[in-house]
């Protein structure tokens, strides 16, 4: 699963068309990277259904990339999904522990697409008042959001498949089964923890921009 949450307070309409395309690229590294896990892992689900791509359109979710725009102009936050990446657990040799791996797989490549972000600002070292650094800071924002927010261990996030690798086989049975109820519960939590979230979220950017962006001033 691939759902990305943010609360940009400060993105105006310029702003926001600089996004949606930095996001829609971070999210088809996502699924690409869930697809292409699976597929090394013995599942030829992702393959045939022409997933294993680079190309953004073919993990847009029409409904999800809307939402971008919807919950900016009636909700001051961005949040919406990609098409989730088919996967058949039953041609790994250990379903949970297989689905972990697969789940891991997303939120790890954009922990490590951020991190190369933020490499190349310090190799290239561009105006911090200039477009260039925005968009690469911008889109290393995302992908450390994306990695996070998809992480949290409620179905059907990325976290969730991490967490039932250590489950017993009748409660991980019982915890998969959530999956149809656990968006609105992730929806729920969002109007309720948003603000928590969201310090969260900066802490962690910030933290991660000060050790790694050395040849900048983080205050």
């Amino acid at each position: 699963m691939n759902l990305f949450l943010a609360g940009f307070g400060d993105v105006n309409w310029v702003g926001l068309l600089t996004l949606i395309p930095i996001l829609l690229i971070s999210m088809a590294a996502h699924e690409l990277a869930h697809g292409w896990v699976a597929f090394k892992m013995g599942d030829p689900t992702p393959k045939r259904a022409g997933r294993l791509s680079f190309n953004p359109i073919k993990h847009m979710d029409p409904l999800g990339t809307a939402m971008f725009f919807i919950t900016y102009i009636f909700g001051g936050m961005v949040f919406g999904w990609a098409k989730p990446i088919p996967v058949s657990p039953y041609y790994f040799k250990n379903r949970q522990v297989g689905m972990a791996i697969v789940g891991a797989a997303g939120p790890i490549t954009n922990f490590i697409l951020g991190i190369i972000l933020i490499l190349v600002l310090n190799w290239t070292h561009p105006d911090s008042n200039g477009q260039v650094f925005n968009i690469l800071f911008l889109a290393f924002q995302v992908n450390i959001v994306l990695g996070l927010f998809n992480l949290i261990p409620i179905p059907p996030l990325d976290g969730s498949r991490v967490v039932g690798a250590f489950m017993p086989r009748r409660a991980y049975e019982k915890w998969v089964e959530l999956d149809r109820y656990g968006m609105l519960l992730v929806l729920v939590l969002i109007v309720l923890f948003q603000s928590q979230f969201f310090r969260l979220i900066r802490w962690v950017m910030w933290g991660l921009a000060k050790l790694f962006l050395t040849e900048y001033i983080i205050l």
